[in-house]
């Protein structure tokens, strides 16, 4: 016979969920975890590309009335953490990031989320090698913003120089005149004045020279005006008959000519009467010490290269009709350590040597036809990152090419597998 089953313990009834119960929150991230989501994520990026787009839209816009250089500054300068546009003299009320600060995250964010996070195989091998490329791209700028520096050099034909002129940084030049001529100069650079304003001082120490020296109350652009022709603002400092008037920047900042005030600090630690030092000036501001005579100046800075260049001959092509250029080009003569390399610059092709490149930016005519001698304005850039966005552009290509290449592989596999009727 069949055994009988056994009767089963008693249960207790089953628990229905209430209708009002809510399911248990999973638990929050870290906050490392979240701030590392934020700076990779996809909306971060779309929203820097959009304020990118937005701070050149302004840029090109204020540069009109506010100059190239000063609207360059006042978006995309390290030193610009908020700016705000300002359009036919009217302000827009939309704070936005700085340029510099803005390409950081947007660095920051490709790394994080277009790198480190991305899925990495064989499929994803070309879009990450475009994504370096990208980032590549950016460090270029970055290094160009912070070592690049701009000149120009004016030659006459038949002459030569080897010395090009700042487009912006003034800088004060210290000499000592042996013989009728500067023997040692010593250069103070811009940025150890530029910051000089609202009554700050600093003192540069010279230990080269028997004395150190005391600067303050600059000025981006100003003019030297006497008190007999024009009295001077209630805050003006007189010095011998003269003072500094502030001027709004020009629109082209290379015509801004700064000034500043100037002390001579002896050896001894007595400070000698102020002084003005000004671009405008035509003379430098004496000083003697003993037998020795010292030339203090303020002037735009002046680069010595290596080599000297000669401009052989210059070539301008105009419009039919005009005068206005359609090309023009400089047959130059390279010289250093008495050999002569002969090299012709075009206005697309410039010439690069010893880290520097020369561009044919322009031209003048010195004194009246038919006297009057051509001379070539050449543009001297120093930047060690003149290269790098070719090559960064050429990295992004290779690796969307090896994308679209894989991907077109794809297509054509499943395109030739064998299809089964169903």
């Amino acid at each position: 016979m069949p055994k009988p089953l056994a009767t089963p313990p008693d249960l207790p009834p089953p628990v229905r969920p209430s209708l009002s119960a809510r399911p248990p929150r999973p638990p929050r991230p870290p906050l490392a975890k979240r701030l590392l989501g934020f700076l990779s994520g996809f909306g971060l990026a779309t929203a820097l590309l959009l304020i990118l787009g937005l701070l050149t839209w302004f840029a090109t816009l204020e540069q009109i009335e506010g100059g190239l250089h000063a609207t360059l500054t006042k978006y995309f300068d390290w030193r610009a953490w908020v700016v705000i546009p300002k359009i036919n003299g009217e302000t827009i009320p939309i704070p936005l990031p700085g340029g510099y600060w803005t390409c950081v995250l947007l660095f920051v964010n490709l790394a994080l989320g277009g790198v480190l996070r991305m899925r990495k195989g064989a499929r994803q091998i070309g879009v990450l090698i475009a994504h370096a490329g990208i980032l590549f791209l950016l460090v270029a700028g970055a290094v160009s913003h912070h070592r690049s520096e701009r000149g120009h050099m004016m030659i006459p034909e038949g002459g030569a120089s080897n010395v090009a002129e700042d487009y912006y940084e003034h800088t004060v030049e210290i000499a000592e005149i042996r013989d009728g001529k500067p023997a040692a100069i010593h250069v103070v650079r811009g940025r150890y004045l530029s910051d000089l304003t609202k009554g700050r001082v600093r003192v540069v120490r010279l230990p080269d020279l028997p004395f150190d020296m005391e600067f303050g109350g600059y000025l981006s652009n100003a003019d030297v005006k006497a008190v007999a022709f024009e009295k001077p603002p209630g805050d003006s400092l007189v010095l011998n008959g003269y003072y500094l008037s502030a001027k709004p920047g020009e629109l082209n900042a290379e015509a801004d000519t700064p000034g500043c005030v100037a002390r001579v600090i002896r050896r001894n630690g007595a400070k000698d009467e102020p002084f003005l030092l000004a671009a405008a000036a035509f003379h430098p501001f004496t000083i003697r010490e003993a037998d020795r005579v010292f030339t203090v100046a303020l002037r735009k800075r002046q680069w010595v290269m290596p080599f000297a260049v000669r401009l052989d001959k210059f070539t301008a092509e105009f419009h039919p009709g005009t005068m206005k250029p359609a090309a023009f080009e400089s047959a130059i003569t390279r010289i250093e350590g008495g050999i002569e390399v002969p090299v012709v610059i075009r206005m697309n092709e410039p010439l690069r040597y010893a880290g520097r490149t020369f561009y044919q930016a322009s031209y003048q005519q010195l004194g009246q036809p038919p006297h009057g001698r051509m001379a070539s304005v050449f543009e001297v850039v120093s930047n060690p990152a003149d290269q790098w966005p070719l090559y960064s552009l050429c990295v992004v290509t290779a690796g969307l090419l090896l994308h679209f290449i894989q991907r077109l592989a794809d297509a054509i596999r499943s395109l030739s597998r064998p299809r089964t009727d169903v």
